[in-house]
């Protein structure tokens, strides 16, 4: 008997809780539930009620808001679209793919379990950030900011921020769209960078929520070194070589610069060469560096001709006058020296020697005295042939001079003036004859300090 009641209590019971006898298509893919935008995700059903006329609910167990939050009536044999929003309350840490359950009842409380699955993601991983390579000529650079899910983002600000450039743009995008943008580049900018890889920064702000997304940019190598060479100067001559790395990797340069035996002796270096290697009458100096990009190497080789100008100069004269030496006949020379007076004059002693390089004849040596002097009646020496008080001039004469003789010939000037200062005296001449030829010779000027008590020749 308890088990007819039983099977009879099941048989009432369980129509009540039977599935209810509908077709349900999803008619959309990919959605995507974007956690930091509090947004809720939609789904279009396509129902098709088999069972008797009746009006339907859809629910959930998951701790979800779920419209539509009234009943949907479908007749029996009617197929209707139907647009569900499912909204997660509270906190919600799933990330990925995630299947919900939901449940569509009728008015018998019958009712069918359904799933749809979807994506859950933060905001972040909505967009893909890139940008083309950069070349270090080119002048301008393409990025992109990619939508990679089924949303439509409105009123997007995005702060895209590297080494080679900053810029700040608003724009929408729909759902998997691209948004592209050239930018100018500024080459001095990066001028000092190395090739590689560098960090692309971009700030994503959209309805108030932000962050933050990394990606690369790829700065291609290139090797480029620019020489500039500049000479100038003439006595001091300057050549100045000056070689830039106007690519992004470090450079290995050479610079050789050859100068001969003598030159080098005249050459200065800034910097200094880091090899130097004497061929014959060459010499090759040699500078090894590296140059970062950006930056310049400048050698500067400086020659200063004005010392061997001099020293060339210098030999000049010296052999003019060894030459004007050699070929002078007859030679004076004159000296001046002071002398102590009894009567407390001032007083010098004249000496004039006269050397014969060749034999010459007829010789006239000829001394004049300076102005406030008077000469004394003694001579020293070779006694002159005439003394002329009027002309202030002394004379002596010679019938010849064998080659290499000397005559001495000497005088005392004195005056009751005193002299202070340089005192010059004249220059003597002397007049002779070579091979029937007449010639002329004159001696050094001969001077006295008197302050000093001295004398100096020139």
């Amino acid at each position: 008997m308890k088990k007819i009641s039983i099977l009879l209590l099941m048989i009432l019971v369980v129509p009540s809780v039977m599935a209810v006898n509908l077709n349900v298509q999803k008619l959309n893919a990919d959605e995507v539930l974007i956690v930091d935008l509090n947004q809720s995700i939609n789904f279009y059903l396509r129902v098709t009620n088999f069972g008797e006329d009746d009006s339907f609910e859809f629910y959930n167990l998951l701790g979800f808001l779920m419209y539509p939050s009234e009943t949907v009536p479908i007749a029996q044999g009617e197929t209707k679209d139907v647009s569900v929003s499912i909204f997660p309350i509270g906190e919600f840490n799933q990330r990925g793919s995630y299947t919900f359950t939901y449940y569509i009842q009728g008015r018998d409380k019958s009712q069918a379990q359904k799933e749809i699955t979807f994506r859950v993601i933060d905001l972040k991983d909505a967009f893909e950030i890139g940008a083309g390579k950069i070349d270090p000529e080119s002048n301008s650079i393409t990025v992109y900011v990619h939508n990679k899910v089924n949303y439509n983002f409105e009123n997007i600000n995005a702060k895209l921020s590297s080494s080679f450039f900053n810029i700040d743009e608003s724009f929408s995008l729909g759902p998997n769209q691209r948004k592209e943008f050239t930018i100018n580049l500024n080459k001095e900018e990066f001028k000092e960078l190395m090739a590689g890889f560098y960090t692309l920064d971009t700030e994503i702000e959209v309805e108030g929520k932000k962050t933050n997304i990394e990606s690369t940019i790829q700065f291609l190598e290139k090797d480029v070194i620019k020489t500039e060479e500049e000479d100038y100067g003439f006595v001091v001559s300057t050549k100045l070589i000056k070689k830039t790395n106007e690519g992004n990797v470090i450079a290995e340069s050479e610079t050789n610069i050859q100068k001969n035996i003598i030159s080098r002796l005249f050459t200065d270096f800034n910097p200094e060469p880091d090899v130097v290697e004497r061929k014959g009458y060459v010499v090759d100096y040699t500078w090894n560096r590296e140059i970062k990009p950006g930056e310049t190497l400048e050698i500067k080789v400086k020659t200063n001709w004005f010392i061997p100008f001099l020293v060339i100069a210098f030999v000049l004269v010296i052999v003019i006058f060894a030459k004007r030496y050699s070929m002078t006949n007859l030679v004076l020379k004159k000296k001046v020296t002071f002398v102590r007076a009894k009567g407390g004059e001032f007083a010098l002693k004249v000496s004039v020697f006269v050397t014969a390089r060749k034999y010459v004849e007829k010789i006239s040596v000829i001394d004049r005295l300076p102005p406030l002097v008077k000469i004394h009646e003694r001579f020293g020496g070779e006694q002159p042939k005439r003394v002329n008080e009027k002309n202030k001039t002394i004379e002596w004469g010679f019938e010849k001079l064998e080659a290499g003789e000397t005559r001495l010939l000497s005088y005392i000037i004195y005056s009751k003036v005193g002299v202070v200062g340089k005192f010059a005296l004249p220059q003597a001449k002397a007049i002779y004859e070579r091979e029937g030829d007449i010639h002329e010779s004159k001696s050094n000027r001969a001077f006295f300090l008197a302050e000093q008590k001295q004398f100096k020749e020139e």
